[in-house]
């Protein structure tokens, strides 16, 4: 069963995005949406497009009054926010979008030794982190059908059932679920979405491209 009670942290262009999915999806209630951003026009956008949705006060309104948070501002701002919301996240599930992006010499970069989410769990160690989301551009969320192929949802996390809980958040929104294994694979998953990046960085793309997984053995979605 789906967890109805979802909060973003972050009111950008993919927070937007998943919020609407997730308001579309075909739920028996829609999901009680609630967003915080310090960013006024952001948080105007936000609920522009995501209607029913409650802004909350701060960060810590969104934590106290949400089953599952989508952690969506730029990684420059997550030790801030993770310091506020440490205490407040036990036991929660914190869902990681972010992705890892910088350039070198010779253009994009990145280094895949460690990933966002595990740094994430360990600023929050006493919440259940999973990545997901992070392969799909925004323009995908909300029609995850390319050139007639249903794109994958890579969800990677160490808690079974918080795992299995973003699993059905990716189903609802259309995406076909694929359980990658333990949080460690979020470097992997982070590597896949900085590549799709860099192809549109460098051939002008028009960001709808995404990855499937063919021919995958069948106990990959087990989950589903």
């Amino acid at each position: 069963m789906l967890t109805q009670t979802i909060g973003f942290i972050g009111a950008g262009q993919m927070a937007r995005a998943l919020a609407q999915g997730f308001m579309n999806a075909s739920l028996t209630e829609a999901p009680q949406i609630s967003f915080c951003d310090p960013v006024e026009a952001a948080c105007d956008d936000f609920a522009a497009v995501v209607g029913g949705a409650r802004r909350a006060e701060n960060n810590l309104d969104i934590v106290g009054r949400s089953d599952i948070i989508v952690l969506a501002v730029p990684f420059t701002s997550v030790p801030e926010v993770a310091a506020e919301i440490r205490d407040a996240s036990k036991g929660k599930t914190v869902v990681d979008v972010t992705n890892r992006m910088s350039y070198g010499a010779d253009g994009p970069d990145i280094d895949t030794t460690f990933s966002n989410a595990e740094e994430i769990a360990q600023l929050l160690p006493d919440a259940h982190v999973v990545k997901a989301f992070n392969t799909v551009f925004a323009t995908n969320q909300a029609d995850p059908i390319t050139e007639g192929v249903r794109l994958d949802g890579y969800v990677a996390g160490d808690d079974a059932d918080s795992k299995a809980a973003v699993l059905d958040l990716v189903r609802s929104i259309g995406l076909e679920p694929v359980d990658v294994g333990p949080l460690a694979r979020a470097r992997q998953l982070e590597g896949l979405a900085f590549l799709n990046i860099a192809i549109q960085l460098k051939h002008d793309g028009t960001w709808q491209s995404g990855w499937k997984l063919v021919a995958a053995p069948k106990t990959v979605k087990a989950a589903a």
